[in-house]
């Protein structure tokens, strides 16, 4: 697990385009994405520089259920806004919000992640350790699933709505089973708020209550994290 320290997330975005760029130049064709604020630098420089994805296909971790791809809250309507309308792939996938039938979607997306291998994960790391929407006790060998978020994760996600009660409480997540078949991960982390589960994701015991504890057994991962989520790992 290599580690970069950054000053901030101005900083971690660049060097999240550095790995970007690379996986590109070395061929990568299928990119797995993520959302929420954490990955909105690098977007950034990724949209003001010439990098071409239109011959690439995109795969995002997760999706909101009950959310339709026209939702401004919905995972749809941000990869449009912060990167797709901007840079567009070949194909760009996410899970239907809409979907009636959980098992049947779950089972669409599994097929599409088995179509198109990932070359490159991108992620961030939720404050209980979750990656993508697979919540502290998610299977490691877990495939997608439609999952129940947990209350502190509707907390942290409520900043993005009017209000807590507008939270949906299910969401569509790739699993863990998945994100670790991808070839290279990165993952980024801004803030204090991160830099407990931080060190417990690179130092502690390797334990589904940490889901990004198992990051440890990947062959190639990148953590970029700027001076306070990554605190922590200098004791």
């Amino acid at each position: 697990m290599k580690i970069i320290v950054v000053k901030d997330s101005i900083e971690g975005g660049r060097e999240g385009f550095k790995v970007f760029k690379e996986a590109l130049d070395n061929g990568a064709k299928v990119f797995g994405l993520a959302t929420g604020s954490t990955p909105e630098t690098t977007y950034a420089q990724i949209v003001d520089s010439d990098l071409d994805f239109s011959k690439c296909t995109s795969i995002n971790l997760d999706e909101y259920v009950g959310l339709g791809a026209n939702d401004p809250q919905s995972y749809h309507y941000f990869m449009n806004q912060h990167l797709f309308s901007k840079k567009p792939f070949a194909h760009s996938y996410l899970p239907d919000g809409l979907a009636k039938n959980a098992k049947k979607e779950t089972a669409r997306y599994d097929a599409l992640i088995e179509k198109n291998p990932i070359d490159l994960q991108l992620l961030g790391i939720g404050q209980n350790g979750h990656i993508g929407f697979n919540e502290p006790g998610s299977s490691f060998d877990g495939k997608t699933q439609k999952i129940r978020l947990t209350e502190s994760t509707i907390e942290a996600n409520s900043r993005f709505f009017e209000n807590e009660d507008q939270v949906p409480k299910y969401a569509y997540s790739m699993g863990i089973g998945s994100i670790m078949k991808a070839k290279k991960i990165l993952l980024e982390a801004y803030g204090p708020a991160k830099a407990e589960v931080i060190r417990k994701m690179v130092k502690g015991p390797i334990t589904e209550d940490v889901p990004a504890s198992i990051l440890q057994r990947h062959q190639d991962v990148v953590v970029i994290a700027d001076e306070a989520a990554a605190a922590l790992l200098r004791s």
